[in-house]
Order: structure tokens, then C-alpha cells, then sequence
């Protein structure tokens, strides 16, 4: 879908990006993620043209964006950033249709494009179409940020570090929909963050920048058991790297095909930390599993957190 070939960008002295070489899947969730100043943002920002590379190429579904105008670019793709940046003397409907009424679809497309958008977001149409930003919270005016890059239905949504100003509570569950539409709709999503637990949260793959450069591009289990480098370590975290793993795997993989046990059954796709936090809960060494149809698919035992391979960073 997306596809850097050897970008750089100076600003002045500084070099922003140097030298960077990446591919991004179709229906991929890819995150960037660095400390500040490593160039994630940067990248991002070279995908829609907002930042012009001084060398190097870019394409978008294997056109160079080079040859394609910023705005025929931008509508085909979705932005979202952490200020949000809401028009606010609009309502949330009018700030959602933004891009539809550009492209010019009708009227009754757009309000049920809105309405389902609202509605996939958690926030009720009949509550929220005709408010205006001023009269959200944060989380909700992240939400209508984030319908509205999806408002025209982009085949690549990106998104600079658009949950980190939200409290805990409303980030996990922005992460968590956000999760979802992606699922649901395989829309490619480039996500850029300086957390760690986030990146391990939502990514396919992670992409970790430091000083401009790319020193890692590998999936959450992959970081996490063979990091490349002091950078890659510092990020996971070296005190408590196992305690992450038990976010990136999940209960099926564990699982032992046993016959059914006693109690309520816990879901094979949840990762394993919830399944260690409900033993605990519960009081249990032992969980029955079941998978998406609620058919009984082994025990998970706690001996089972702790086995497999583990390569401590």
C-alpha cells in the first residue's frame, strides 16, 4: 500500500529523516514509534505530502506521490492528529461530512455515512449530529476526529499520536474501537506513538526511529524477545518486558486441549494478561476456554503463562 525508498528530509542542519526504507501492507496496522525527535512524525507526514522528502521516493499503491496533486492525495487519505483540530463553529455532522461534500456525494449518503459513523464510534446520533465541539469532552471530540478521516471511506488512515492527551480510561477504550474498525473494515492504518504498551496494543508490525533513522521494523512478539539494540530495549522496558509479553499473546495460543473444567469459560482470543488477571480474580490456577463460537477449546493452566521460549532483551 505505502512504500518509502531510501526518504531523507533535512531541516536546516537537523536531519529529520535519513536514509529510511519501508513497505506498509495493505490492510497492515503499522505503528511508528521513537522518542521525540526520532523522526516518526516526520514520516507520517511525508505520506500525505504535509512534509515534502529532500531525496527518495514515496508511493501509494505504486503510484509516486511525487506526481499526484496534495489535495487528490489527501482525500484519499484519512488524518488524524491529537489536537484534533475540529472545525468549531460546525456541527459534528458538518465536521464528519467534510470530505463526502468535497468529493460530492449526496446528501442522503453523507447522513448515513454520518449516522453510521456516530454510531461505530459509540456517541448516539440523536445526541451528538447537531452539537458542536465546544460542547464534547475530549474522548468525544477524539471520536468525531476520527470519523471524520473515515468519512470518505480512505483506503489509509494515519494518525500522529492521536489518544496521547486522553486520560487512561477513555484512551484504552479509543484503542480498543479503534482495534475494531480495523478489523472490521481492513482499512491500512499508520499510527504513530512514543508508548510502547500502545504500539504493543495495536500493531502489526512495529517500526521503531531513532535519530531520523529506522532501527527495527518486526511484530510486537518479535520486539519484544529480540530486540535490535539498547533503543529497541530501553522502549519495551528491560524490567518488566515479560509482563509484555503477556499482552501480545493470546489465551488460544497457550491453551492446552484438554476436556472442559468447571466455571465460566474465558475467550481464546483475549490476550494473556487479562487471562493471568482473572486467575488472580477468581482465585484459580485453571481456566476453561472457549473460542469465537462458545464451543469449548481447552484449559489454560498458569504453568502455561511462563512456557514456551523467552529471550530476555
Amino acid at each position: 500500500m505505502i512504500a518509502f525508498e531510501r526518504v531523507t528530509k533535512r531541516f536546516g542542519s537537523w536531519t529529520a529523516v535519513n536514509d529510511v526504507s519501508l513497505t506498509v501492507g495493505e490492510g497492515e496496522f503499522l505503528v511508528l514509534i521513537g522518542s521525540s525527535g526520532s523522526g516518526k512524525s516526520t514520516l507520517l507526514r511525508m505520506m500525505n505530502r504535509l512534509i515534502v522528502p529532500e531525496s527518495g521516493s514515496i508511493r501509494v499503491e505504486g503510484t509516486d506521490i511525487a506526481a499526484l496533486r496534495p489535495e487528490e492525495l489527501r482525500r484519499r487519505m484519512g488524518y488524524v492528529i491529537q489536537s484534533v483540530g475540529l472545525f468549531p463553529h460546525w456541527t459534528v455532522e458538518r465536521n464528519i461530512a467534510t470530505v463526502p461534500v468535497l468529493l460530492g456525494w449526496p446528501k442522503a449518503r453523507v447522513r448515513d455515512r454520518v449516522t453510521e459513523l456516530l454510531e461505530l464510534l459509540n456517541l448516539d446520533p440523536r445526541r451528538f449530529r447537531s452539537a458542536y465541539p465546544h460542547q464534547l469532552s475530549g474522548g468525544q471530540q477524539q471520536r468525531v476526529g476520527v470519523a471524520r478521516a473515515l468519512a470518505a471511506e480512505p483506503r489509509v488512515l494515519l494518525m500522529d499520536e492521536p489518544f496521547s492527551a486522553l486520560d487512561p480510561i477513555t484512551r484504552g477504550a479509543l484503542q480498543g474501537e479503534l482495534a475494531a474498525i480495523h478489523r472490521d473494515t481492513g482499512t491500512t492504518v499508520v499510527f504513530v506513538t512514543h508508548d510502547m504498551d500502545e504500539a504493543l496494543t495495536l500493531a502489526d508490525r512495529i517500526a521503531v526511529m531513532d535519530h531520523g533513522r529506522l532501527v527495527q521494523t518486526a511484530t510486537p512478539l518479535e520486539i519484544l524477545t529480540h530486540p535490535a539494540g539498547d533503543v529497541v530495549r530501553d522502549l519495551v522496558g528491560r524490567e518488566d518486558w515479560g509482563l509484555k509479553r503477556l499482552s501480545v499473546e493470546t489465551v488460544g495460543q497457550r491453551a492446552r486441549p484438554e476436556p472442559t473444567i468447571p466455571g465460566a469459560p474465558f475467550p481464546s482470543a483475549a490476550p494473556l494478561h487479562r487471562a493471568l488477571s482473572e486467575m488472580v480474580a477468581r482465585g484459580t490456577d485453571r481456566l476453561p476456554v472457549m473460542d469465537e463460537g462458545g464451543r469449548p477449546a481447552g484449559v489454560l493452566h498458569l504453568a502455561d503463562l511462563v512456557r514456551g521460549p523467552a529471550t530476555s532483551p
